[in-house]
């Protein structure tokens, strides 16, 4: 924060004011906020930099884009950030519909800190069927005393509160929760969300799969209660805190450089189109032998 100086002037200003609404690259600046639908792209990298080089509010992110500076936008810094990692186990997976959470457990990551907050049973007040029974290893008899999530909601809103919600396939946790607590206190969550499976994606690209099972034995985690809310929750705070590297070391700041490396574009090499037949493989018969 503090003081600092940086140029005037309303041209800065229509730049400035376009990146309020989110980092864009050098051309789109160029074209469609400069007046210079006709400039190449190295032209508009050059005047770009002229223009945005020296101004302390401005910075050049890894991907190319031009965004403003965590202090100008209002995005908190990364090591200031709390995170709520949420797991949760159901009897289903509509969550709008009869399904209901069976467990739920939080865990608070925030700097060096990694602590469970929340882990619980939930008593779901319908039967569990037995084909999630077989996954979860969660029977009809261990969330019979359990608390309701009724009873249990302000809890939960606690520990959610003031966290950024982290999640390995995020919308689904999120969904069930927030259509828990709508039911519970006629409440609907609200704040940022932060999928694992996206970053990983994104991060991680020495794997095939951005699964959990993966993702742990990539790695080398250890899960000790696969399936059950805790023991997933911690592996993905761990995952977490191994993507939080990967992606400081890509220039991520704050938790908008985060939200932007989730939710930018996979780049998928295309497939060759060859003009003339392909060669048959070797194992394949000549015709008239099949």
């Amino acid at each position: 924060m503090g003081l600092s100086a940086h140029p005037e002037g309303t041209l800065l200003d229509r730049v400035l004011e376009t990146l309020r609404e989110g980092p864009r690259a050098a051309a789109t600046l160029c074209h469609r906020v400069l007046g210079l639908p006709g400039a190449q792209e190295a032209v508009c990298e050059r005047i770009a930099v002229a223009l945005l080089g020296a101004d302390p509010r401005v910075r050049q992110l890894a991907d190319g884009r031009w965004g403003l500076v965590a202090e100008a936008q209002g995005s908190p810094l990364l090591d200031e950030c709390a995170f709520a990692v949420v797991d949760v186990e159901t009897t289903g997976m509509r969550a709008i519909g009869h399904d209901r959470i069976t467990e739920i457990a939080v865990v608070v990551v925030h700097g060096d800190r990694r602590e469970v907050v929340l882990d619980s049973l939930v008593n779901p007040g319908r039967p569990i069927p037995p084909a999630i029974c077989a996954i979860t290893n969660i029977t009809n008899d261990m969330v019979r005393e359990a608390p309701t999530f009724a009873e249990m909601a302000d809890q939960v809103l606690a520990v959610l509160a003031g966290r950024v919600f982290v999640a390995h396939n995020a919308r689904f946790d999120w969904n069930f929760i927030n259509a828990e607590i709508r039911r519970a206190r006629d409440l609907a969550l609200d704040g940022p969300q932060l999928c694992t499976v996206r970053l990983a994606r994104r991060l991680v690209r020495e794997v095939r799969s951005c699964g959990l099972d993966n993702l742990t034995q990539h790695f080398g985690f250890a899960n000790l209660a696969r399936h059950r809310a805790a023991g997933d929750a911690l592996v993905t705070a761990e995952l977490l805190e191994r993507l939080l590297r990967l992606a400081r070391e890509e220039g991520a700041r704050t938790l908008q450089d985060l939200t932007l490396i989730a939710s930018r574009r996979i780049r998928r090499p295309r497939r060759r189109r060859l003009a003339m037949p392909t060669e048959p493989r070797a194992d394949t018969l000549a015709e008239g032998l099949a």
